[in-house]
Order: C-alpha cells, then structure tokens, then sequence
C-alpha cells in the first residue's frame, strides 16, 4: 500500500477532504461472447452523490464491481481517487467504502461485534475500535437496538444500516452503495436518503449510487448516468437531462388499452414522440397548455373521450425512453442478466454490486 493510501485509511474524517473522484475511460468487460460493459465512459468529481442508473442486466452491477476491484476490465481503464483499478486494487480498497445487500452479514454476531471486528481489521486500536462502533452505529440509528440482539433477528431496514456503518469504519473517501433502499419501507427509506446527504454534505464523501428507482436518482444525485445493454446512454444532472428532452408530457388516461391505441393513432400528427402502455397514452409536445385544446378536439371528433388527463414535466424515465426507445419497466422485462464470472470466488459471486 502507498503512503498516500495509508494515510487516506487512518486519515480519519478528513480522508473525505483528499482525492475521491472517479474516472473511466472505454471501459469495457466481456464474458466469453457477451460484452457486459462496452466502453464506458465517466467522470465523476470529488465531493458529489453520483447516481448510477439502469435496468437489471443492463451493465450497472458489472460496471460497480470493476470500480471496487472485484473483477478486471477487459480493456480500458478506470481510476478510483487517483488509483488505477488495475494496478493499485489495495490502494483503491483502503479509500473506498462499499454497502452490498446484505453481503458479509455474520447472522450469528451483534451489530457491535462486526463493527469492533472490521475496525480492528482496518488496523484501530481496541479502545479506537469502540469508540468508532459506538459513533456509527448512533449515525445509523441502530444505537438503541438491544446489544445482544443477534443479526440474523434484525429487519431488512436495519441490515441495510448496518451494512452502511461497516462501509463507513475507515472513514472512506469514496462510498459504493448498492441499490441501498430495495426492499425498504418509506420511513426507512427516507432514513437512508438522509443519512446519505449527510455524509456528502458534512464530510464532504463522494457517493456512487446503483438504483433502478428513478426518484431516487432524481432527489439524491448532483448528476446521474444512465447505462442499458452495457452501454452509457446519457449522463449529467437530472434538470438538464430532463430538459434535454425538450419536451413537457400530456398523460391520457383511457377507459381501456383499445381506446388508448386508437388514440394513439389519432393524435400522431400532433406529436412524433408518444409512449402508449396499456390504458395510459403519454404524449410528448413543446408546449403542452397551447396543444391540449386541439388534442381534446380531436379525441371527441374519434368519440374516444379520455377518462383522464394530466400535464408533467418530462421525468427521468422520459430521458431513458428518449435514449433508448423503451421505458426503464419495459427494460426490466428484456430477460437480460448480467453474468457471474467463473473465475470470481464464491463469496464475491453472491454479491449482488
């Protein structure tokens, strides 16, 4: 390990103050004939929550684990605060902080028993080691949970904290958090997003964020990319995004899917962009408020009267329609996984990055 990486992992809370940015240029993983990551390009600066976003099977977790030095890139490069993945893994490790799901839970130990056990790995002291158990697990709201309290009886809400405070005993500079809310109910979820800014804005921690829920990217992230089928299909702050869509969003609620695709059909000339799914008609035009007259004029000359309608503003999800042709739900549905490497050890193919 260098120096500078030593000094990063004892450096305290003033580790988040050094280099956290994050580079990627062509970046690029096969597996046998299948390309999971196809030249990848990213750059994040330090200091900033960077939300990761994009279907199941469409290259973020493959992406994640070549950050983290889980697997190695076929071609390209990446550098994690300064440290090629390739050629300076222990250096990339000691600065960075990763939360997977669930993964590394010892169901038979406390909350404190991980906790002293992972900082006395990362080389503190017996009395530095309670100390920083005793402020973490305050900062992730488990301090009140009954000491003897094994694992295994915690909810799903409290594995997912504590798996956050195990990321964060060395004071990391980068923090890798993995879909962090799947599964959470709102108040836990809420808890978690919280705590998130706090950690970038009092500590100043980069944040790297996988997730497939569109609001979340939208209310955490300075700036998102947006990855399907391996490859990065935009990137940059969600309002700009979603403005580059240049369009606002008429939502047209139909008495059924029959109705809605001749409605479809109907008002093809007043709009070349247009998304139809079941009952729902989503019609993307400049200024919405000007057209919606002419396009309940031309619904009632059809005799397809909506059972609904409503004006948005073009979302995340409308960026990724735009970029890709289909929504993020209907990405889900494209039966694309992301592969297990054979060479990776068994206890890394079980984490789900």
């Amino acid at each position: 390990m260098t120096d500078a990486a030593t000094a990063a992992a004892r450096g305290g809370r003033t580790a988040a103050a050094l280099d956290g940015s994050i580079e990627v240029a062509g970046l690029t993983r096969d597996f046998g004939k299948l390309r999971a990551v196809d030249g990848a390009d990213l750059t994040v600066p330090s200091g900033q929550i960077f939300g990761f976003l994009g279907p199941n099977g469409a290259g973020k977790s493959t992406l994640v684990k070549m950050l983290v030095t889980i697997l190695r890139p076929t071609a390209g490069t990446a550098t994690v605060a300064g440290f090629d993945v390739a050629r300076q893994g222990g250096d990339v490790r000691a600065v960075i902080g990763v939360a997977l799901q669930e993964v590394g839970l010892d169901q038979l130990m406390t909350a404190r028993e991980m906790l002293v056990l992972q900082a006395r790995l990362f080389g503190s002291s017996s009395a530095g080691a309670q100390e920083t158990t005793e402020r973490l697990l305050r900062t992730v709201g488990l301090d009140d949970v009954d000491p003897k309290k094994r694992v295994g009886a915690y909810s799903g809400g409290m594995k997912r904290r504590l798996d956050l405070a195990l990321a964060l005993v060395h004071d990391p500079r980068i923090l890798f958090l993995d879909e962090p809310t799947t599964g959470l109910d709102p108040a836990s979820r809420m808890a978690v997003w919280a705590e998130v800014r706090r950690l970038n804005q009092e500590l100043g921690m980069t944040i790297f964020l996988t997730t497939q829920y569109l609001e979340e990217a939208d209310r955490l992230a300075d700036e998102v990319a947006i990855i399907n089928r391996g490859r990065i299909v935009a990137q940059g702050k969600p309002s700009d995004l979603k403005r580059s869509v240049g369009d606002e969003v008429v939502e047209i609620e139909f008495a059924d899917g029959d109705a809605a695709a001749q409605a479809d059909a109907v008002l093809a000339p007043l709009a070349d962009q247009r998304k139809l799914a079941g009952s729902e008609l989503r019609v993307y035009v400049p200024r919405a408020a000007e057209v919606v007259p002419e396009l309940v004029r031309r619904l009632d000359a059809a005799a397809l009267p909506p059972a609904g309608l409503t004006l948005s503003q073009a979302t995340l999800d409308d960026v990724f329609l735009r970029a890709t042709g289909e929504t993020m739900k209907e990405a889900e549905g494209d039966g694309r996984d992301e592969p297990v490497d054979p060479d990776t050890p068994a206890t890394q193919k079980e984490a789900t990055l």
